[in-house]
């Protein structure tokens, strides 16, 4: 955490939400990223590096980054729901913090099983809301329904995968956008968790919110 960084609880169907909100400098102008976090049984949390890494990318952008536990991790109230109570409290988490008529703009950012929950929220939100920013790290194509990305969207999407991930192969990712015609980013020697490569997560994401 920084100066910059607010530690706040949100509502959410489970009870409370634990969240962290990280300020631009700017007050984040742009609008409110919202950031979801690994599985919750192999110690996915708001804390985990890569998040962190997503958030420190966004803020730099001038976004306000919120990133928050799922249901039964850290403070966070309820038990873990194999991605159907996540997604709503994903969806709390966006009403509370980005609601559409107060926030100039909503990006999505997800990693390993967050990216397949923002998936989901996508889906369920592309009719009412403009999704300005979506960003998918590690997406966890092998092991859950992860939903396709509206076309639309696509050219604001980054999905980011490393060439040597172990916990979800790049091949199951490819075979998840391959129908979509959507790009993948591969980084080349980059495992799961980005070990000793997050500066180039940053840079990569740090570039497509350039655009």
């Amino acid at each position: 955490m920084n100066l910059h960084t607010q530690r706040i609880m949100l509502s959410g169907a489970a009870g409370e939400i634990e969240a962290l909100r990280d300020l631009a400098a700017d007050a984040g102008t742009r609008g409110v990223v919202v950031i979801t976090h690994p599985h919750p049984l192999f110690g996915g949390s708001m804390t985990n590096k890569v998040v962190q890494t997503l958030a420190r990318a966004f803020v730099q952008c001038g976004w306000t980054a919120v990133r928050f536990n799922f249901r039964g991790v850290g403070a966070s109230q309820g038990s873990h729901d194999e991605g159907r109570g996540e997604l709503d409290d994903l969806l709390a988490v966006i009403e509370q913090v980005a609601p559409a008529a107060s926030t100039p703009a909503l990006a999505l950012a997800g990693f390993s099983f967050g990216s397949f929950v923002v998936s989901q929220a996508v889906q369920r939100l592309w009719a009412s809301r403009t999704i300005e920013k979506l960003v998918l790290v590690g997406v966890a194509a092998s092991r859950f329904e992860v939903a396709p990305i509206p076309p639309e969207l696509h050219l604001q999407t980054l999905v980011l995968h490393g060439e040597k991930d172990d916990t979800v192969p790049l091949a199951d990712v490819l075979d998840w956008a391959r129908p979509q015609a959507l790009p993948v980013l591969v980084a080349p020697g980059v495992e799961h968790f980005f070990h000793g490569q997050l500066p180039l997560l940053k840079n990569l994401v740090l570039r497509h919110l350039s655009h």
